[in-house]
């Protein structure tokens, strides 16, 4: 299975909570409105928590980092800014996020964030269906990334296939 949230599943996953919310108001069902309001995003963010340990029981893999063998300080004028394009309710997203934060500190870049939780323009302007996804320059990467293929993107030395020119 890909290392990606479909933004598809995402936004069904707030319209079921959404629905829930309104149904269990209308029927005026309020202890369970309140437990759904209240139990479902914990329960939502410990899923993110611990995503990393359960991931490959799951199916997804595993979702360990392989550190870059350099990374080198990134001329500004060349990649000033990464930007990654995130989702609240990737558990993917914030992996991802750290990663590229941790790089920026090392390759001298600014992390550029973008949430398209509630900004469907963005999505389809960009054509984004899936998260994370990390532009850097002209280039493009889709789903988790290790740190050792972010930083070559970001150098500009990658030779992998999945990184997508736009």
């Amino acid at each position: 299975m890909k290392q990606q949230c479909y933004l598809a599943v995402i936004y069904l996953n707030w319209a079921v909570f959404a629905a829930g919310l309104i149904l269990l108001g209308l029927k005026g069902q309020w202890p369970l409105f309140v437990v759904w309001l209240v139990v479902l995003p914990i329960a939502g963010w410990a899923y993110i928590r611990v995503f990393p340990s359960i991931s490959r029981f799951m199916g997804y893999g595993t979702v360990a980092d392989k550190a870059p063998t350099a990374a080198a300080p990134t001329p500004a004028s060349t990649h000033g800014e990464v930007t990654i394009y995130t989702a609240l309710g990737c558990p993917f997203c914030p992996i991802v996020k750290d990663r590229l934060i941790a790089l920026s500190q090392a390759m001298g870049f600014r992390v550029k964030e973008v949430d398209v939780t509630l900004k469907p323009a963005v999505l389809v302007a960009k054509g984004i269906r899936a998260l994370p996804v990390v532009e850097c320059g002209t280039w493009r990467v889709e789903g988790n990334a290790t740190s050792e293929r972010l930083a070559s993107v970001i150098a500009g030395s990658h030779a992998d296939e999945s990184v997508l020119a736009r």
